[in-house]
């Protein structure tokens, strides 16, 4: 009978060392850093240059310097006053932008998908654009007293513009050609505008976004300077009144910073929602 040899199993190779998991968190955690970084690079320098140049009178003698600013600032915390008019102003501008940023859209729509919405609605919002609505104060308080309806129509007429050309623009920038392939592939009307039309005019629509918010906290600062009580408006007018420069460029410094984190946001949202879209991204 013949032997029969049985063959030995190859010796496993051995494994093939594979990077840690930790090293490319850390890397990916150093790479966000020196991306947030660089983007708040051009802030630093400008605050560096206001603390070097203010105590030389650079920016005028009563310009206070960014630690004085700070020192301010904590004075306003600590007493309570920055956050009551805080939450005022932020209730006023939430419901000005909620009130503006939806006609803004819906107008928007009606025009950029149907012919005769755009024939009846965009004449009249083109000669509405012309008109300086923060120049419309004294008409808003003809109109609706000195209350607070007054300061949200001033800040929902602002934002409704820019979103409205953007949305408009968005959905007519579309290209033609993906239209006339959606329908030879037997799409209706209505899957046409959510697979086609509005994915197309989504990142337009996010630039009117972040220029209708931006014309929303300009709007606020002017609202708040005329017959108010509370708002960081008032806290500025106060301010002023009693020669307070420090706590004047407190509420500029906020009016800014708010308005710096609503553009991130929108940003962030941007880039969650257009994660299928590939564009420049710079050199």
């Amino acid at each position: 009978m013949s032997t029969i040899d049985i063959a030995r199993p190859a010796p496993t190779a051995a494994p093939a060392t594979s990077p840690a998991v930790g090293d490319g968190r850390g890397n990916g955690r150093l790479r966000r850093l020196l991306v947030q970084s660089r983007r708040l690079s051009g802030l630093a320098v400008i605050v560096a240059f206001w603390q070097y140049a203010a105590p030389r009178g650079w920016l005028g003698s009563t310009t206070p310097a960014p630690t004085d600013v700070w020192t301010a600032a904590l004075e306003l915390i600590r007493a309570g006053e920055l956050q009551a008019h805080l939450l005022v102003s932020l209730e006023r501008v939430a419901k000005g932008l909620a009130f503006g940023l939806t006609a803004g859209l819906l107008l928007g729509l009606l025009a950029g998908l149907v012919k005769a919405g755009e024939d009846v609605v965009d004449a009249p919002i083109q000669a509405l654009r012309m008109l300086p609505h923060l120049a419309l104060v004294p008409l808003f308080i003809i109109w609706f007293g000195i209350g607070e309806t007054a300061k949200i129509a001033l800040i929902t007429i602002g934002p409704i513009f820019p979103l409205y050309i953007n949305v408009l623009h968005g959905i007519r920038g579309v290209d033609e050609r993906f239209v006339e392939s959606a329908r030879s592939c037997g799409v209706g009307t209505f899957g046409l505008i959510r697979r086609v039309i509005l994915p197309g005019a989504v990142p337009q629509i996010f630039v009117g976004l972040r220029q209708a918010l931006g014309i929303g906290w300009l709007s606020l600062v002017v609202a708040e300077q005329t017959a108010t009580t509370q708002g960081i408006g008032f806290l500025m007018n106060d301010a002023r009144e009693f020669l307070r420069t420090d706590v004047i460029f407190v509420v500029l410094v906020v009016y800014a910073l708010l308005g710096l984190l609503t553009d991130q946001f929108v940003r962030f949202l941007e880039r969650r929602t257009l994660v299928w879209r590939r564009g420049f991204t710079g050199v």
